[in-house]
């Protein structure tokens, strides 16, 4: 990790913003903090890495990632990057996931 990412951190206001994403646990309430201190087009942005990000996961082609995300190559490619040497932020987030959604009951047909 660089250390101008982690200076990000000392900040009281960012710790703020963990502070208050850590203690919302109701996906509606989530979905509303997102969308009222975030825009779409951002919401969109960081919704396309995160899925480039579990594509990158599951081995996928880079041009079938962008096709599917529209990001640039040079965005993948740092995504690439972040899950090789970042801070594991995507890792545990994604491991989360699917755990999370590997205990989800399939729907029954009535």
């Amino acid at each position: 990790m660089s250390q101008d990412v982690s200076k990000v951190w000392k900040d009281d206001k960012a710790q703020q913003l963990v502070e208050a994403l850590v203690s919302i646990s109701n996906k509606t309430t989530m979905q509303n903090f997102l969308r009222d201190v975030m825009t779409e087009k951002e919401i969109v942005e960081i919704s396309s890495r995160f899925e480039a990000a579990r594509m990158l996961a599951e081995g996928k082609k880079y041009t079938e990632i962008m096709a599917k995300t529209k990001l640039s190559s040079r965005t993948v490619a740092r995504i690439s990057d972040w899950l090789q040497n970042g801070c594991n932020g995507y890792q545990a987030a994604l491991k989360t996931v699917n755990h999370h959604n590997s205990h989800i009951l399939p729907a029954r047909a009535d």
